[in-house]
């Protein structure tokens, strides 16, 4: 069963299991949701903004439709870019915990698992390797968003920039 306390909720989608593929309000939320950013990868070859984005909501308008939360969120836990890891870039969760760290999401210490969830962002710009001072900054603030310590500082604060 979804928990609205999972910390890859409050990072990624605070308003996921509310909403119905969109989210125009929620703090933290960003102009994508995870259905949004399932159907990105699902639906194109490429992607184009504009145009692209309003056939983007209408997929994830359709996802949401077909498909129950846990299956969406399992796609997206699945498809989601995490950046570089040994073997070249890693796609999924699941996979970039075990690449990275030799475990599962579940077996890792609350700062590594926010290590992974602070790429989500920018796969292409952090580094999961190495010893990376704004990749540590951006899971320092996904720490104290997940203790409550702070909150985003309106809708399009993705970056968290309310709990620097």
């Amino acid at each position: 069963m979804l928990n609205a306390s999972d910390s890859s909720f409050l990072v990624q989608d605070p308003g996921y299991l509310e909403h119905g593929g969109i989210d125009l309000s929620t703090e933290g939320a960003g102009l994508t949701t995870i259905s949004q950013s399932v159907s990105k990868r699902l639906g194109f070859e490429e992607f184009r903004p504009g145009i692209g984005k309003i056939r983007q909501t209408g997929f994830a308008f359709g996802l949401e439709s077909r498909l129950n939360k846990e299956q969406i969120l399992a796609l997206w836990l699945d498809t989601v870019e995490m950046g570089r890891g040994p073997d070249g870039w890693m796609t999924g969760l699941f996979h970039s915990s075990q690449s990275i760290y030799g475990r599962s999401p579940s077996e890792l210490s609350d700062q590594e698992y926010h290590r992974l969830l602070a790429v989500l962002i920018a796969p292409g710009q952090f580094r999961l390797l190495e010893d990376d001072e704004a990749l540590a900054d951006r899971a320092s603030r996904i720490a104290r968003l997940v203790s409550g310590d702070c909150r985003p500082d309106g809708q399009r604060d993705v970056w968290l920039d309310g709990c620097a």
